[in-house]
């Protein structure tokens, strides 16, 4: 059997070349070793390491067909650990760290081609050569990722459009400008060539894009108008939610109530950031959680006396609403060809709306 090489006075394993194309040439960082089964990589960092690098930088370089961006999923989904922990994309990396990327097997493998189209039927409230606003339903996972590989807002794009951008990863999220997240029901943009998807992008970066949602929340809350500024992160007990944390991001959100009843309030929430769960982490957080959220404690009673008939009531419309009860209704921004301010609203879904009816009785 061939024995390992030796660079620079480190082993280094012989890289097993993904999908059968060339094997890469060994750097001077480290051992890399490449796992094909799992698509287990680990990467043991070189005693003679001196600059601080960002990992995800770091990472980026080392692995090929990986961008920035999605070595940066890979450590917001945990599948990045250094030393047998999770870390931040802004970790720097030190001398002798283990670094092991962990990538499930339903995750884009170096040698997926790219999101296949499907015929997937679109509420398109504008479209033209530029760019494509859609009224996404409950339901649809925004873009390809892990264990979502079909029936995306990504896939129908591409099937619908001629063209998509390629500046946000082309292989698995052409044309994605921003996101929603699966049960959050609401307009999307998405743009068709690179120039204009950087104009929106500088937009949403700036926070300049203007953008409602309306939820259905627990309770009443103590005044019509507020803002709800708590740092989030992961949650310490779940890795899989987000929670107000002390070393978390910053996030503010602004709300206005539009209307109460018995047990729930109407709301109109603006984001001046933009963390992952962030309408429904806050909400969740001042003790009024977004109804029917089954992540945030949505979907038990958290307002008003509990009764039989109350309890009937409340669980005939949790049966209407699977979901949060969260839309994106509003979006505005400034046309990156032409200049011209957009503008656009959309209705409820059905289930928000039949939930709406049912309690304004």
């Amino acid at each position: 059997m061939k024995q390992p090489a030796r660079k620079g006075g480190l082993r280094v394993d012989p890289i097993i070349p993904p999908c059968g194309t060339r094997p890469s040439v060994p750097t001077l960082s480290g051992v890399k070793k490449v796992d094909h089964a799992t698509r287990r990589v680990e990467i043991v960092v070189s005693p003679g390491q001196k600059k601080k690098e960002r990992i995800d930088k770091f990472l980026a370089a080392q692995l090929e067909g990986s961008s920035r961006a999605k070595i940066q999923k890979y450590i917001e989904d945990d599948y990045v650990l250094v030393n047998g922990e999770p870390v931040r994309a802004s970790y720097k990396i030190s001398p002798d760290d283990k670094i092991v990327v962990s990538i499930p097997t339903s995750a884009p493998d170096f040698c997926r081609d790219k999101v296949v189209p499907e015929d997937i039927p679109l509420n398109v409230v504008y479209e033209d050569e530029y760019l494509i606003v859609v009224n996404k339903p409950p339901g649809m996972v925004t873009h390809p990722g892990h264990g979502n590989w079909a029936g995306t807002l990504a896939n129908g794009l591409l099937y619908h459009c001629n063209k998509l951008s390629t500046l946000n990863d082309p292989f698995v999220r052409p044309g994605i400008v921003h996101r929603l997240d699966k049960d959050t029901s609401g307009l999307i943009v998405a743009a068709k060539d690179d120039v204009t998807h950087a104009g929106l992008a500088k937009q949403f970066a700036d926070r300049t894009i203007d953008r409602e949602y309306w939820a259905l929340v627990w309770g009443r809350l103590s005044t019509k108008r507020g803002l709800i500024e708590a740092e989030i992160g992961r949650s310490k007990s779940d890795r899989k939610k987000f929670a107000v944390v002390e070393d978390g991001k910053f996030a503010a959100t602004e709300y206005e109530v539009l209307k109460e009843f018995k047990f729930l309030s109407l709301v109109r929430l603006k984001l001046r950031t933009g963390r992952t769960h962030q309408i429904r982490v806050h909400l969740s957080h001042i003790g009024h959680p977004v109804f029917g959220d089954p992540t945030y404690h949505g979907r038990r009673i958290n307002y008003g006396e509990v009764t039989p008939r109350s309890k009937q009531e409340i669980s005939q419309l949790l049966k209407i609403i699977n979901r949060q009860a969260l839309h994106a209704k509003t979006l505005g921004f400034v046309h990156p060809a032409t200049n011209s301010h957009m503008h656009f609203d959309s209705e409820l879904p059905e289930d928000f709306a039949e939930v709406l009816a049912r309690i304004s009785k």
